[in-house]
């Protein structure tokens, strides 16, 4: 199918209502970024809307260059917000959230690549209130298993880390630093600390992705025992970005999906507007914990 033109079910209705509003302005108020904006997020409306959001941490500029994303690429000279953790956790509490994702630009000009800023964010909201549910969707902290851990021991229900697309696709797609093999370590290493936690992957489909390879790619996720997937459409955010190769059909990201829940993931959201951040799979996962939670407790 041609990129030039979007198709139907790729529509989106613009972002409004009361909680929009709330949310972009405390956001504001608070000076912290979500990635909903930052990445021009097509559910942007749906989420505000129904009065959650994605947090990115540690600014606006990201080190790394990947081709698809339209976060902007720079160096940030080690600058940091140390007052950051506690900013997020405050504006979790003034929106009664109970399921937060937050994630991160790579920080490649840090030390620890910003781990210990996202350990510190945990514990933060974790103190404010322990029954929340915190998601983080982390960088792959150039394969440093100390980092990862820090990330890991802080206490997330959910850790995240996207191979975005696959093996073959990867040098074109992403930056350099950042590949198909080192990102299937961070994601082993994640459920190798943790093996009772939930870990997650995305990928982007429209690429030009060949089928032998997509399944090879949801093969090798479950090998390293990811839990949870989600399947989206890619969407070329400008001109200079990779061009979209296909379009691809709900009844396509169905079928996907069914293939990837024969492969044994424990749940998978699938579909067009799916994103790593999604709010079906968060419900599913919020579920699963407080359930697990519930049990601990008899």
């Amino acid at each position: 199918m041609s990129s030039a033109k979007k198709p139907e079910w790729l529509r989106v209705r613009y972002p409004a209502g009361e909680n929009y509003e709330k949310i972009k302005g405390i956001l504001r108020q608070h000076n912290l970024h979500t990635v909903c904006e930052e990445a021009h997020c097509p559910n942007v409306a749906e989420c505000w809307g129904g009065g959650t959001a994605t947090f990115m941490l540690m600014g606006d500029t990201c080190t790394r260059g990947c081709r698809f994303c339209m976060v902007q690429s720079g160096n940030p000279h080690g600058q940091l917000d140390v007052f950051e953790p506690l900013k997020v956790a405050k504006t979790i509490a003034d929106l009664g959230l109970k399921y937060v994702v937050i994630t991160s630009v790579d920080r490649d000009d840090l030390p620890d690549g910003g781990a210990s800023h996202f350990a510190a964010t945990i514990k933060a909201i974790k103190q404010h209130d322990p029954e929340v549910i915190v998601e983080v969707l982390i960088p792959d902290f150039q394969g440093n298993i100390d980092d990862i851990k820090k990330v890991v021991e802080a206490g997330p229900e959910v850790v995240a880390h996207n191979i975005e697309t696959t093996e073959p696709l990867t040098p074109r797609v992403r930056d350099p630093r950042a590949t198909y093999a080192q990102s299937l370590e961070v994601l082993r290493t994640i459920k190798g600390l943790n093996p009772k936690g939930y870990s997650k992957s995305s990928i982007m489909l429209g690429l030009g992705e060949t089928e032998s390879d997509l399944m090879k790619t949801m093969q090798d996720l479950r090998e390293v025992d990811v839990d949870i997937l989600t399947l989206g459409q890619y969407l070329r955010p400008s001109k200079g970005h990779i061009p979209v190769s296909e379009y691809v059909s709900p009844e396509r990201f169905e079928y996907r999906k069914q293939i990837a829940e024969e492969l044994g993931f424990l749940y998978v959201a699938s579909g067009p507007l799916v994103r790593s951040s999604y709010r079906a799979g968060e419900f599913f996962v919020e579920a699963l914990v407080r359930k697990n939670r519930s049990a601990s407790l008899n």
